[in-house]
């Protein structure tokens, strides 16, 4: 993994190297709150789109160059990239769904069926279908290439707040404001499964690259890891104050990234059982009986017993706050959170989104964490190959330790550059209020 790409209310874009040594980049533009982001395939690019009504093209890098995309009448809720990179979808509260090319940066046709504000529209693996949701409680399956919908899905109880299609393309799962997840069958249009473990809105959902896992952010202040093998949930997670409104799987599925309203974008590793990965994709030959939910009382916990290691800093750049977890626990999380001083307003993630680029491997700074089973009994990897449970314990708490180190000496330099370019601004101020005097005097 190598940059998370975040969106949020105070209308900016950020994007997060992974390297402690290496600056997050503030991207500047939007007229008002960024609701949706996504990195292209090749990373190269990010796209964002706003309440202002427009779609901005990003290059992540210090220059923060954008070309902005104007066909939208109304706030843009959604954008993603397709498959290769070409092509761009996105819905809008313009009830429309338009799609642009990316290298010409032009739009190119609208879908026009739904009659309520339009959520999320995503492409298929294949590019050959989008997929959107809607207010006016329907899932729609169109065909990109005729233009046309080709199936209705129908929410009942609510509206499906996030839709997006199984690795495999076969299915697609929806997050809906009645508290449940489910899955279609696209070729059968039949429901596969229906989720009902959360106690609040689900705001967004994630399919692990391999297809046997799926993750979901919800209102109730909670992610769950369902296994769409099985049918049944894994695992409960805690760690936002408040409603988690964005999750998104890396795309080796090694690590997930959540953002909440609690202005906290975390990081966490998943830690699932590698050899479930090599099951395959089996979710299409899941019966209906295996739409059965789990009751809270099944439910696994990873108790997040995280110490912070670096103190927060109100700058006009992001400060990170990494959060270590006990060496017991099942999933490792690191959290970043920023405070903008010159609009004075919090990178709140309310209304936010966020995406993963991985077009590079991250070695993470932080020890290597044991692989759990679904009942979240920890195994130790150096224990396994012979080293001594005391001697590793050592061992991890010394790379512990030093990656503690590491990270502060991170943090010392980013508050060092900051210091010069508060100090810098300063003395920008002061010239600027002795030539507003003289001028005064000149008059």
């Amino acid at each position: 993994m190598k940059q998370i790409a975040t969106g949020s209310v105070d209308s900016r874009v950020m994007i997060w190297n992974m390297k402690p040594q290496m600056r997050a980049y503030r991207f500047d533009g939007h007229k008002d709150a960024v609701i949706s982001v996504h990195f292209s395939p090749s990373g190269h690019l990010v796209a964002s789109a706003s309440r202002d009504k427009t779609v901005r093209l990003w290059v992540p890098s210090m220059k923060a160059e954008s070309t902005v995309f104007r066909a939208h009448t109304a706030t843009v809720r959604s954008v993603n990239f397709s498959g290769d990179g070409q092509t761009l979808v996105t819905a809008s509260d313009d009830k429309t769904i338009k799609v642009w090319t990316t290298h010409r940066q032009k739009f190119l046709f609208s879908l026009n069926q739904h009659i309520n504000w339009v959520r999320c529209a995503k492409f298929s693996p294949d590019d050959r279908l989008i997929v959107s949701s809607s207010d006016d409680k329907t899932i729609k399956l169109w065909d990109k290439n005729s233009r046309e919908c080709i199936h209705s899905f129908y929410e009942h109880a609510g509206y499906a707040n996030y839709v997006d299609f199984h690795p495999s393309g076969t299915c697609i799962a929806a997050a809906s404001t009645d508290n449940s997840v489910k899955v279609w069958d696209i070729r059968s249009h039949k429901m596969l499964q229906h989720y009902k473990v959360h106690s609040g809105v689900v705001n967004s959902l994630s399919f692990h690259p391999a297809g046997n896992f799926l993750i979901t952010a919800s209102s109730d202040s909670t992610m769950k890891v369902l296994d769409l093998v099985e049918g049944k949930l894994l695992y409960t997670l805690h760690g936002h104050q408040g409603p988690v409104t964005c999750v998104a799987f890396s795309r080796t599925g090694e690590y997930f990234s959540s953002g909440g309203s609690d202005e906290q974008v975390m990081v966490w590793k998943s830690n699932f059982d590698c050899a479930e990965f090599s099951d395959g994709v089996r979710l299409q030959h899941k019966t209906a009986s295996s739409s059965q939910t789990p009751t809270a009382t099944s439910t696994t916990h990873f108790p997040l017993n995280s110490h912070t290691s670096v103190l927060h800093s109100k700058t006009s750049d992001p400060a990170q706050q990494f959060k270590r977890q006990d060496s017991q626990t099942a999933a490792h999380t690191q959290s970043y959170r920023q405070i903008g001083i010159q609009s004075r307003a919090s990178h709140s993630h309310a209304n936010g989104s966020l995406s993963i680029s991985s077009s590079t491997a991250h070695q993470t700074q932080t020890q290597s964490l044991p692989q759990h089973s679904p009942q979240g009994q920890a195994q130790s990897r150096a224990s396994d190959g012979g080293i001594p449970p005391g001697l590793a314990n050592t061992l991890e708490h010394i790379i512990g330790q030093l990656d503690i180190l590491t990270q502060t000496v991170s943090i010392l330099e980013q508050r060092l550059t900051l210091t010069e370019d508060k100090l810098k601004e300063c003395l920008e101020n002061q010239m600027e209020i002795g030539l507003h005097l003289q001028r005064s005097e000149e008059a």
